[in-house]
């Protein structure tokens, strides 16, 4: 396994971690977790030691799966988790955000005990709580990292001015943010700058599109009843159509260089630059090892520069989220 450092004072992990989101929340709510615990095991098998969860994923029963999962094996993993979204029970599309002192010393506490560890490597905060300043909840972030609690700290979603106060108050190891072919608002946001200034590892989530990048999404109707892609507006009418057309190219070169479309994207994504190590989330060990191989997949300059010619900046129809959650993005 190829690895890449976590930041300029973090330690080497695998190159591409594992997202496990949708091992048990919002692609379906139909959970094989003999499948998905067999696909944890597997990317261990193949030296991917960086997973990827949060309390919010269920809630708390993406962290209960992943506990079971490793457990006698802790050795082996370099665990990620994420506090800060607030979903309520009577209401699951609805979202608040939490960062205060009071609720991240509640939050690790929660996840340490659903993962069954004693310290967690790299705590996230998941979205930044406009209530709260940041210096604030980094300060207390911090102090989890000298109770033993915590030994690296993250954020998600944040905006680069954010990052650089984080960052004041304690090291940042990683920002996660999605980026991928079709959303590269990182780009005009100085999000990737940021870090690259700074040594901060970039953490790419969906770089796959939402699996939309794959090319296996031919139709809105492919999608369970319950896959919240439904709702999402990149994957609806007019936008899907305008998309897909896009990915058929990308099929099209990807077929030439004899690689799957995931792969080719995900080549992208690890081509722009060694301080990014991306998360694609599956929970099946087919996919798990098609996006392991991408890591074979060198892409030349002139095929870089046919995948901007398809996809530039801005190309892709649609937000990535509703309004009403885009609104929580780059605070």
């Amino acid at each position: 396994m190829q690895t890449r450092q976590l930041g300029k004072n973090g330690p080497q992990v695998s190159a591409i971690g594992l997202g496990c989101m949708g091992m048990t929340d919002f692609y379906t709510t139909g959970t094989d977790t003999r499948e998905a615990t067999a696909t944890l095991h597997r990317a261990l098998e193949l030296g991917i030691n960086l997973l990827d969860t949060a309390d919010m994923y269920g809630p708390h029963t993406n962290e209960e799966l992943i506990g079971k999962a490793i457990a006698g094996k802790r050795d082996q993993v370099f665990l990620a988790s994420k506090f800060g979204i607030v979903r309520d029970p009577a209401n699951p599309t609805a979202r608040g955000v939490d960062g205060s002192p009071e609720y991240i010393r509640q939050s690790i506490d929660g996840t340490l005990k659903r993962l069954g560890v004693d310290t967690l490597d790299l705590y996230y905060q998941h979205r930044i709580d406009p209530q709260v300043a940041i210096e604030e909840t980094v300060g207390a972030m911090a102090e989890l990292v000298k109770a033993g609690k915590v030994r690296y700290l993250g954020l998600s979603e944040a905006s680069a001015a954010t990052l650089e106060r984080a960052n004041k108050v304690h090291p940042i190891s990683a920002l996660q943010s999605e980026y991928s072919l079709w959303s590269r608002d990182q780009e005009d946001n100085g999000c990737l700058a940021t870090c690259q200034r700074l040594g901060i590892a970039f953490v790419p989530y969906s770089p796959l599109g939402r699996g939309f990048l794959t090319g296996a999404l031919k139709s809105p109707d492919d999608f369970a009843a319950d896959d919240y892609r439904r709702f999402s507006p990149r994957f609806q009418g007019e936008n899907f159509a305008k998309n897909l057309l896009l990915v058929q190219q990308v099929q099209v070169l990807a077929a030439d260089k004899g690689v799957t479309a995931g792969q080719l994207a995900l080549a992208w994504v690890l081509a722009q630059g060694e301080f990014l190590i991306p998360i694609p989330g599956t929970k099946q060990r087919k996919y798990l090892e098609e996006n392991v191989a991408a890591l074979e997949v060198k892409l030349s300059t002139s095929e870089l520069q046919a995948l901007e010619a398809i996809f530039p900046a801005h190309a892709t129809a649609g937000l990535r989220y509703p309004e009403a959650v885009m609104q929580m993005l780059d605070r």
